[in-house]
This record gives structure tokens, sequence and C-alpha cells, in this order.
């Protein structure tokens, strides 16, 4: 069979499980997220050593530390894959929902009512637990998807598909909800943009830079998703230093390889030489490079003297661009040039200014006085995510079930006819 027709295959299975799944109960979809729950607790050895597999074949292939870090599951990550599972089990059916009821003076009754969009593309990178959370959301907003994972994570993600699938046929419902793409042939993933529109409906990228690009340059398909994270942390001038401390060196370090990690630290011109040294350190000591402007690298002889393509580089990596500011005004200024409307954070106890950059600041997320590392799904409470989307038009920030569902008009009449 032809790499064509090969995924052509694939979407028009997904096509017909979408209208399969399109007229599913809550009670059912339930009791298959309940079955894939307890298959991923009862076969987690087999996952880690599927897993397994796939770090030490990256290793060999000389690939990428970040890729291998956001590639490996551990008991924590499995134990966060189950916590996905459950919270989105408790969460209510997104399909189906009257969001707006009126009517008009010639009785006509207007419903806009959700509906799930049809066949979900994904295409992503390294993090098996995305093929998890794709499977339990897409299902349970009524979709069904085509997962095509990388390489590095292929018999990880084969055999937490394969559990789905499982859980599906034990429920007697469509195995065809979710397909995942076991040829990792990078054609598959030109086809998928350029030759599946009348199978898929939207694609959702996620993964690095070239990946992503390659999406949004080929798609003949709408995407949602984001090109790079490049998240700004705005030291403003009234703060507390123990909590500017500890906020700037989470968003940097907790994990560097993620959309989220702080890559641009802004800070306001009047806070204490000594202070930014202090937090500079920290951040030295702990392995980040810094990467500062002329009036940091006064401050801290140990930074390297940033270029100009460095504020608007994602690093994914221990290092850290600073910049000095004289206000609010050119924080936000830098952010808006430099940034990608991903996600930014003001540190203040100014609440003026807390509030201005709340409202100036135009990213999907914006933080006050906290980490840039909760810029994600699971952290907000949508149970998971299916990405972090930058797009001007719906859906914006982590996509989670309520955002995997569109909506339609339901008019209700007694005979009306138009004059």
């Amino acid at each position: 069979m032809s790499k064509l027709n090969y995924i052509r295959n694939l979407g028009a299975k997904a096509k017909k499980a979408s209208q399969d799944l399109s007229i599913l109960s809550e009670k059912k979809k339930n009791a298959v997220l309940k079955s894939f729950y307890l298959n991923i607790k009862k076969n987690s050895s087999k996952i880690l050593k599927a897993n397994e597999i796939d770090i030490i074949s990256s290793k060999k292939k000389g690939l990428k530390d970040n890729l291998i870090d956001r590639s490996m599951l551990n008991k924590d990550r499995i134990e966060s894959i189950l916590n996905s599972i459950e919270e989105v089990i408790s969460f209510k059916d997104p399909t189906n929902k009257v969001i707006a009821k009126w009517k008009r003076p010639n009785n006509l009754i207007i419903n806009r009512v959700t509906m799930p969009i049809g066949v979900l593309g994904v295409i992503y990178e390294a993090r098996p637990n995305v093929t998890s959370d794709v499977a339990i959301l897409s299902f349970k907003s009524g979709n069904s998807a085509i997962l095509r994972g990388g390489k590095e994570a292929l018999k990880s993600n084969i055999t937490i598909s394969n559990l789905f699938r499982a859980s599906l046929k034990k429920n007697n419902i469509n195995q065809d909800c979710i397909q995942l793409v076991n040829n990792t042939n990078r054609k598959i993933v030109d086809l998928m943009l350029s030759k599946m529109s009348d199978y898929i409906d939207i694609i959702i990228p996620r993964g690095g830079k070239s990946l992503v690009k390659k999406v949004l340059e080929l798609s003949k398909v709408p995407t949602i998703g984001h090109l790079e994270g490049l998240c700004h942390v705005y030291l403003d001038n009234q703060y507390n230093y123990n909590t500017a401390e500890k906020l700037i060196i989470n968003s940097k370090l907790r994990r560097t390889s993620i959309c989220g990690a702080a890559e641009t630290l802004l800070i306001h011109k009047s806070v204490k030489k000594n202070d930014i040294y202090k937090i500079l350190k920290k951040l030295k000591i702990q392995g980040c490079k810094i990467i500062g402007d002329k009036k940091i690298k006064k401050i801290f002889e140990e930074s390297i003297l940033a270029k100009e393509n460095d504020w608007s580089t994602e690093y994914l990596d221990s290092k850290i661009s600073v910049k000095v500011v004289n206000n609010l005004n050119e924080a936000i200024d830098h952010i808006k040039k430099y940034g990608t409307n991903h996600t930014e954070c003001i540190i203040s106890k100014n609440k003026k200014n807390i509030k201005d950059f709340e409202r100036r600041v135009g990213s999907s997320i914006v933080m006050t006085n906290a980490s840039t590392q909760f810029a994600d799904g699971y952290e907000f409470g949508l149970g998971s995510e299916v990405g972090i989307s930058t797009n001007k038009m719906h859906p914006r920030g982590p996509v989670g079930l309520e955002q995997l569902v569109t909506y339609k008009y339901v008019v209700n009449g007694k005979g009306q006819t138009r004059p």
C-alpha cells in the first residue's frame, strides 16, 4: 500500500469513527475512560519497559538532551497520566450543551449548541503522555483522532495507544476513534498536512520550532498551536525579594525543556543591584548561563554579553537572557516586540502596574506573581491538554476538553415563514 493510500485509509476510518462517536452517551464514554485508567495502571511496567527501549535508542542516535527528557516516562509521569484520566472522567461531557438561547420577535427560538469538531490530526515529538492526553480529551469531546508521534517515543506511543484501543474494544466501541500512525517516515506528515483536508478537520502540532513551522507552511487544514514559547518574567520596582527569587528560579529551571519555561528576565532599573546580583548568582550556581545586556554585565560580571538575536531565542535549556528596563512601558514594549504570545509574568506589589500588565499584554497566558511553569492544562484544572494555542482566534492558551468542541445553531420554529 502506498503512503498516500495508507494515510487516507486511516482518514476514512477516523471519519466513520467520529460519526459513531458523536452519538455516544457520556456514560459510555466514561466507561471507556475507566477501562483505560485500569489498563494504564495494570500495564505501567510494560509502558516503562517500552519507554526504556525508546530512551536507549534516542541516546544511541545522539538526540538532544531536552528531547530525551521530554520523551522520558517514570513512575511520577505515569501517575500524572492516571490523574489526568481521573480528572477528565469527572468532567461533564462538553458536547450537545446549549450555551446560549434567545427568542426573536417572530417567536423563533435560537439555540447555540456545542458539537464535536470531527477528526483531529495531532503531530507531535517526544512526550508519550500526549498519546494518552489526546486520546482521552478527543474521545470525551466526541472527536476521533489520528496521532503521529515521533520515532523517539514510538514504542511508548504504540503501547499507550493500544491500551486505549483495547479499552474501546472491551466496551464495543469503534477502535478507530484513536489511530496511531506507526510509520515514522516524514513524508507521512507532509501527506497528513497536504492531502487529508477531506478527512481531518483540525491539525494540532506539538513539538519543536521546525516541526510547527513545517505544519504552518504546509497545512491545508486549520491548525491549533504555537510556534515558540518565548516566555518573559518582568520584575517590577515594587517587589518582595524572596517571592521574586523563588519565582524567577522556578520559572527558568524547574524544567527548562518545556514551552512554559522563562527565556527572558526583564528587570526594572530601580531594583537593588545587590538583589539582581543575588538572583543571578543563584541561577548561575544551579547551572544556568546568564546572557545579559551591558547594565547586567556591570552588575554580574560572570554574564555573557547579549546579542540582538538572544532576545528572540527560545533556549529550551539552562540559559536566560536578562535586560534592565526603565519602566513597565519598556518591559511591555519588549514583550510585544520579541514575544510569541505564549506566557508572560509580572512580579510586583504594585496593584496598578499588575492591572496595566494584565490589560496591555496580549499573550494567551498572563501570570501575576506566579511561575510561568504553570502554563499547562493540567495545572489550569483542564484535566490535561492537547497543546497550548497562541492563535488569536479560538481556542487560546491550554487546549483542553471545553476547547475541543465547536458549535452550531439550532433554530426552533412553529411554522414561521420569512416575509
